[in-house]
């Protein structure tokens, strides 16, 4: 009943994309209507020239030429038709998965950082190509084959009762055989597909995981351990995949099977009608091959539409699990009449804010912090003391719990999130670089930028010197994650960025941590010229680069254990002086 329910669901989602392409729907309908009319006035047309030839030399040449121009130009005006319909079959089913595909893109913008931090990334891009793909080939053999299956069906019935009652109702109490083969084979076919494509999508997950890690795995002599992972899982796929498979590919043998079994009732009923008349009355040996015609084209469709329903139980598991993830919860809406930072000073307010990522495990707890605009606020503290945690609330990734931050006395949740966001300048330990130019990288946050602000913001971040000497200076072509560049050099290019735009407030989270010594020294120095007047946060776990903090904030589980300039703290010979001097005990 559940699953029932699922399909239901998914079914009515689905149909709300493809209601905004009715029109084509209609179009598409009557198109396979006239195709189907065509296609069986065909057999009645050979009939009638069977009957102009049976007889010796009683042949009717002139007759028989006429039928044939006729059934020529019919042929000619189907198949015409039916190209038409396959176009727009495919506009709609394309247009289709392109809004599905596009509204997915656009949700996942929109997902809060805990659902993209809770799942792998290779099963959302899974979700967004693999299944939207099965979910395009289930629509298009749908709409291609459901309707003029349909359609033959009744319009076969039509002309078979027209000819012969009897014979047809032969057809018609065998029809529900092959109707019951098919169902059972579909209702065991849709929970197979979903595991499927849930295996799809771990698989995709671990591809992607050892790409984009393969450093670490060769690092740690890990080959071993990620091809048994991937084996593990290419196993539980082969027999998922081989179970389905097999249920589908019994389909159309078994409907088959039972479709013979009718047309042989259908030829044997007809030569006895032919030969003896009878209760079941006469008909002509043309009237008869139009009848077999029909029987053979009234149950290819059930072959057609078995193959169908599987498919789309296929499609429907898969637009399931794509619709899931445009379902998920997104970032809170902000409320009514949020305003805009312009200009920020850099006055910043953390006020009682209290967070935690799982209800069951606290983080932060009541932390207050007044910072002034200008000053300079370093964090530093062991690992999962909630350093990154403090920068994810500033920069409202995560919500707060309880308690409020505000930037220029306005709390953020009644500002927007752009003009928040665009406030801070980020430098992360993890560097992002998109596939693309140099320059391409550099402007994402000033796209206007002149040739002149470009090379003037490299030359500040101490990247100008490696950028000319790349065979096409800023114009150079760099693949995902920063292709060959050295870690110091993506680096470098994310800090440029940041200098390029030099927003009012600065967040560095161990932004010099790739960087050689000398080169450290340099950036500090543009360092401390770009956060000049700037309400900047450094979150460093190398503690010589924030002696000249204004203010030191010192965390542990959550809370400020310590707090004042480095002179301070290390008179108080308290927990920053350990972590101070653990780093530089001789």
């Amino acid at each position: 009943m559940t699953e029932k329910k699922n399909n239901k669901g998914t079914l009515k989602k689905v149909w709300q994309y493809i209601s905004r392409y009715r029109i084509f729907l209609v179009l598409s309908i009557a198109l396979a209507a006239a195709t189907v009319m065509l296609t069986l006035y065909v057999p009645i047309l050979v009939g009638h020239a069977i009957d102009n030839i049976i007889g010796e030399e009683l042949v009717n040449f002139k007759g028989l030429i006429s039928i044939l121009i006729r059934i020529a130009v019919v042929i000619g005006i189907t198949a015409a038709a039916q190209w038409i319909m396959n176009t727009i079959n495919n506009r709609i089913t394309y247009n289709v998965v392109r809004d599905i595909r596009d509204e997915a893109f656009r949700h996942i913008e929109r997902l809060p950082l805990s659902y993209i931090d809770s799942h792998t990334s290779g099963d959302i891009v899974s979700r967004v190509i693999s299944d939207a793909d099965q979910l395009a080939d289930g629509l298009l053999m749908g709409f291609t084959q459901l309707f003029t299956g349909i359609m033959t069906i009744l319009g076969t019935l039509f002309f078979m009762f027209r000819i012969n009652i009897w014979i047809a109702l032969v057809v018609v109490v065998l029809t529900p055989l092959s109707l019951l083969v098919a169902r059972f084979i579909a209702s065991r076919t849709y929970a197979m597909s979903k595991k499927q494509a849930e295996i799809r999508g771990e698989e995709t997950a671990i591809i992607d995981e050892t790409i984009n890690n393969l450093k670490v795995v060769k690092a740690f002599a890990h080959e071993k351990k990620s091809v048994e992972e991937f084996d593990e899982i290419n196993d539980r796929l082969y027999s998922a995949s081989l179970k389905a498979v097999f249920f589908s590919s019994i389909t159309n043998p078994a409907t088959r099977f039972v479709n013979n079994i009718v047309y042989a009732a259908v030829a044997l009923t007809g030569v006895i009608a032919v030969c003896r008349g009878g209760f079941m009355g006469t008909i002509t040996v043309g009237q008869l091959s139009s009848f077999l015609s029909y029987a053979n084209q009234y149950t290819k469709p059930f072959n057609e539409i078995s193959g169908v329903v599987t498919e789309l139980q296929n499609a429907i598991a898969c637009a399931e699990r794509l619709l899931d993830l445009i379902a998920e919860k997104q970032e809170p809406a902000e409320s009514a009449g949020a305003e805009e930072i312009e200009n920020a000073e850099g006055y910043v307010n953390i006020n009682d804010v209290s967070f935690s990522y799982t209800p069951e495990k606290k983080l932060i707890e009541g932390f207050n912090l007044r910072v002034k605009p200008g000053q300079r606020i370093a964090i530093v503290g062991h690992t999962g003391c909630g350093k990154t945690t403090l920068i994810n609330l500033l920069m409202r990734f995560y919500d707060v719990r309880s308690g409020s931050i505000s930037v220029d006395r306005m709390d953020i949740q009644d500002v927007t999130r752009k003009s928040l966001r665009t406030s801070y300048g980020m430098v992360l330990q993890e560097t992002w670089l998109k596939a693309g130019t140099i320059r391409e990288n550099i402007v994402m946050g000033k796209p206007d930028a002149t040739d002149e602000e470009i090379r003037r913001a490299a030359i500040a971040a101490h990247s100008y010197g490696f950028i000319r000497r790349l065979p096409d200076g800023f114009d150079t072509v760099i693949g995902e994650e920063g292709g060959s560049l050295s870690q110091g050099q993506k680096q470098l290019l994310c800090i440029t960025r940041v200098m390029l735009c030099l927003p009012p407030m600065l967040i560095l989270d161990e932004a010099t941590s790739s960087i050689d010594t000398r080169t450290e020294i340099n950036i500090q120095k543009a360092f401390k010229s770009m956060m000049e007047g700037r309400t900047s946060f450094i979150v460093a776990h190398r503690l010589s680069t924030i002696r000249e903090a204004d203010l030191i904030l010192v965390m542990d589980s959550g809370k400020i254990v310590e707090q004042g300039t480095h002179r301070e703290l290390m008179e108080k010979n308290g927990y920053y002086a350990e972590l101070y001097n653990s780093q530089f005990a001789v």
